[in-house]
């Protein structure tokens, strides 16, 4: 039977206890072979469990209890002091451990120095061989098993001390790895945080202060100078500069007036506002970013679902080499059981994954969590090791690489007529015209301060596709394309070397003519952002080569941004199947290559590429959907900063990785020779995951 929408739903779970890889794989066992259960995503940093069922939820909970991962039902929990009760657990047992070396070597009796060997054994591991326990009754090989076993059989013949030492030192391991995972997600509480928790809105002209959960979409909110917006939404009343930094990464302040858009989690510095609140707490843009970045560890690198794939193989291959150890050289070599066993048990130790399975997801989070803060948002390991392998770059002009955006570059007079008459008189004709390129002339009059709308317009006519034609002041005045002015026939060689000049630079050019004949000319081009060019020059700087521009406009125009830029490449006059394409090309014949566009409308294009790079995520859904790396605000220079940041962590993930292999290769070979010891082999371990957790901690700073 095929199970209906309705049947099924979504659950969160808080699992406390989930702190690596080896927690997951039981967790996933269990679950998904249980009737019910139709899919489920993990994140170990944030300790949930995203789950797809059709069974209660008790069910659920009943069975992560079973295999000792106690959960919650939930997105909401109480928050508790990370790893407190693992830390006190370990240092007690640590401290039973001590104490037990300091008794025997001051020649206290044996028997007491072994009691506070196995008084440590019981309380640094009594939570350990509950797990092993239960770890035994689903059938699984995990990490709490064997060192349960090893300590067996250590204290079976008689090595207490080194027992006490294997058990504490790997709740010492369990605890760096604890550790690791709540800086992690203290680093994406950061995040969470810098919306605040309560929102002052107006109802029938008073103000009340309640929960922002509790805020409708439609309702107004103020916000006070200091205060964080505590929802994303529309400015009603009021101007201010808002700092949205920690949504976009900007550095300066925004301006903003009646009709802009704020965002939760941004500081409003100077004037009141009142803002109609457009999406509800739980769907706002730091909530959807946050929400993002917690999913990102379940999007897997590489590099990380090969580990997993290693460690399922390793674990119970060094597990039954362990066995055969123990039971076959006393038989084959000289050398009594117990010497044998001892190196079975020393095996069993090596056994254990644990700096192997944290060297990537932690790594991952870390750099993810860079750069939310930075506003760049990387969906998943599998995008960041993408981006470290990045050979080409495919971008699109209109909107990425240009502002998208007209702008009056040029004034050219014909006659006595000033410049700062030109624009007021072609800003008094577009004032009252609905062509696209209208507003870079209002924009160019009220940068110079000229007063447009006192101007005395009679007679207006739109000529569509050509241009307008009005009196201004009285004298009679016609603004439009070249074909209007041969049409008028106005054109002189004078008029004709300069639109051929302008438009040989891939600017549109508008003539303002008289009766009399022109006056001037107007260039006007989609303004290039103005970090491009260095944009450009870091990404040849790390490697990446060709840089190829992707538009839909016409050649002149095209050679004039790409020259101005200074990429390798030029391909106008694309419709969006031909830049899917140009993707597909570059990738077979440079290898991984990225996308960069608006999100929307180079859709095919974004998915087509290895990385799919979306400009300007605030208050666009789609790029926060659609695309695998979204940079937030439209800063340009984001995109050679997230190819550094993908290298770095690539770069990290690998020593991690070598660093837990060579441990591991290294003891084990000791391990059946003989020439290591439990408490060596378990402090090697320890010493491993310590460097792999913090060399993973680099990602969280601003160095490289």
């Amino acid at each position: 039977m095929i199970l209906s929408e309705e049947m099924t739903k979504t659950s969160t779970f808080h699992v406390s206890g989930l702190c690596c890889a080896a927690e997951e794989a039981t967790i996933r066992k269990r679950l998904e072979s249980q009737k019910g259960v139709h899919g489920l995503t993990v994140h170990i940093v944030t300790k949930k469990i995203e789950v797809r069922h059709s069974c209660p939820e008790n069910q659920i909970l009943q069975s992560l209890k079973e295999i000792g991962l106690p959960g919650t039902s939930g997105r909401s929990v109480r928050r508790e002091k990370p790893a407190r009760s693992l830390l006190f657990q370990t240092l007690a047992g640590a401290a039973l451990f001590i104490a037990g070396l300091i008794l025997f070597a001051s020649g206290a009796p044996a028997l007491v120095a072994t009691v506070s060997y196995l008084s440590a054994i019981v309380v640094s591991g009594w939570r350990i061989a509950l797990r092993a326990v239960k770890a035994v009754r689903s059938f699984s090989l995990d990490m709490n098993f064997l060192m349960t076993i090893a300590v067996i059989g250590a204290v079976a013949i008689g090595e207490h001390a080194e027992g006490a030492a294997v058990i504490v030192l790997f709740a010492v391991s369990l605890l760096l790895e604890a550790l690791a995972t709540d800086r992690s997600r203290r680093a994406i509480e950061s995040l969470m945080n810098l919306s605040p928790p309560t929102a002052t809105i107006r109802v029938a002209g008073s103000e009340t202060v309640v929960p922002v959960e509790d805020v409708a979409t439609g309702q107004t909110i103020i916000i006070r100078p200091g205060e964080r917006v505590p929802l994303d939404g529309v400015i009603l009343d009021g101007s201010s500069s808002v700092d949205q930094s920690a949504i976009t990464g900007e550095s300066i302040p925004v301006g903003k007036n009646a009709g802009d858009a704020v965002y939760a989690g941004s500081i409003n510095q100077r004037g009141a506002l009142e803002v109609r609140v457009s999406k509800a707490a739980g769907d706002s843009t730091i909530a959807r970013i946050v929400q993002l970045v917690e999913e990102a560890q379940a999007k897997k690198a590489p590099s990380q679902t090969f580990i997993e794939r290693f460690a399922r193989t390793y674990t119970p291959a060094v597990f039954f080499l362990a066995i055969g150890v123990a039971i076959l050289p006393p038989f084959l070599f000289e050398g009594g059981f117990e010497t044998w066993f001892y190196r079975a048990l020393v095996l069993l130790v090596i056994a254990c994954p644990c700096a192997l399975v944290i060297s990537t997801p932690v790594s991952v989070i870390n750099a993810v969590t860079h750069a939310a803060r930075k506003g760049v948002l990387i969906k998943g390991g599998i995008h960041l090791e993408h981006l470290a392998g990045v050979r080409a770059i495919a971008v699109d002009k209109t909107g990425t690489i240009t502002t998208g955006q007209a702008v009056v570059t040029d004034i050219v007079r014909l006659n006595s007529v000033s410049s700062s008459e030109i624009v007021r008189i072609s800003a008094a004709l577009e004032a009252h015209s609905e062509h696209h390129l209208a507003d870079a002339f209002l924009k160019k009059a009220e940068a110079e301060g000229i007063p447009v709308l006192r101007a005395d317009i009679g007679d207006f006519e739109a000529l569509p596709g050509k241009g307008v034609r009005a009196t201004v002041d009285g004298t009679r005045y016609t603004l439009g394309n070249h074909p209007l002015m041969e049409e008028l026939r106005v054109c002189t060689p004078e008029l004709e070397g300069v639109l051929d000049s302008l438009e040989r630079q891939g600017k549109t050019a508008v003539v303002l003519a008289d009766d009399r004949g022109p006056v001037g000319v107007i260039g006007i081009a989609d303004e290039v952002r103005r970090e491009g060019r260095k944009t450009i020059e870091d990404l040849h700087g790390l490697g990446v080569s060709p840089i190829v521009l992707l538009t839909g406009d016409n050649r002149g125009t095209a050679e004039s941004v790409g020259a101005a830029l200074g990429v390798d490449e030029v391909r106008p006059e694309l419709l969006p199947e031909h830049k899917l394409a140009a993707v597909r090309k570059l990738k077979n014949t440079f290898g991984p290559v990225a996308m960069v566009g608006d999100g929307i409308n180079d859709a095919p294009a974004l998915a087509a590429a290895d990385v799919g790079i979306a400009m300007g995520g605030v208050g666009s859904d789609t790029a926060l959907e659609t695309a695998d790396v979204v940079l937030m605000s439209d800063d340009l220079l984001h995109i050679p900063y997230s190819i550094r940041l993908g290298k770095r962590a690539l770069a990290i993930i690998k020593q991690n990785i070598v660093i837990a292999l060579t441990t591991k290769a290294v003891f084990l070979i000791l391990g059946v020779l003989g020439m290591t010891s439990l408490w060596l082999a378990i402090l090697a371990d320890d010493g491993a995951t310590l460097v792999v957790v913090l060399n993973s901690m680099r990602l969280l700073s601003n160095k490289g």
